[in-house]
């Protein structure tokens, strides 16, 4: 463990230096954080956030229960974090960075800051390239929530090909950071 304030493993206070081992319950209370280094991938939880840390077909897993996680990683067999019933991990070898947020039991956000993740539920996968957000609902079977209709647009989500679940692109992730590219290449002379 590389770093923790107000974490938990398992009942324990988790410290610098703890080794966690499959199986174990990382956990953060409110104001708190962890971070967790395994071979080439680092996973930071947030605040009021769990995961249970394991394996996925060999590769150092973590599955987030509630809350968020920033993961980082050297290349594509260096980590995998699963919610619900998705699994997401880096694309190909090169570096990536990625943050999901799970709403609830049936919806999560997937944001790619670094090369591109590949969402995967059952047979049906999304690649997140850089940049990109997505808003993803595991069931597709359920209605859209009234409020989601609201927060993400009028429209119905995007099926993917074999209706594991659906996806909306969240746009405004672009344009706040092409609008923060602008102003921060605009020259200090020009007003």
């Amino acid at each position: 463990m590389l770093s923790a304030q107000r974490a938990h493993v398992g009942r324990a206070a988790a410290s610098v230096g703890t080794t966690v081992f499959s199986g174990d319950v990382l956990d953060t209370e409110k104001l708190g954080n962890l971070q967790v280094r395994t071979g080439a991938a680092r996973l930071l939880l947030a605040s009021s956030s769990r995961v249970t840390w394991g394996a996925e077909a060999d590769v150092p897993a973590a599955t987030l229960n509630n809350g968020s996680a920033t993961f980082s990683t050297a290349n594509a067999k260096a980590f995998a974090l699963r919610a619900g019933t998705a699994v997401i991990r880096p694309t190909g070898d090169e570096p990536s960075i990625g943050n999901v947020a799970v709403l609830n039991a049936k919806e999560l956000t997937v944001h790619c800051t670094r090369g591109s993740l590949t969402l995967t539920v059952a047979d049906d996968s999304l690649r997140i390239p850089e940049g990109m957000a997505a808003h993803i609902l595991l069931d597709p079977d359920a209605k859209v929530p009234a409020d989601a209709q609201k927060e993400w647009g009028t429209k119905r989500p995007k099926s993917s090909g074999k209706n594991k679940f659906l996806f909306f692109w969240i746009a405004a992730v672009g344009a706040v950071t092409a609008f923060a590219v602008y102003k921060a290449l605009e020259s200090p002379d020009r007003p």
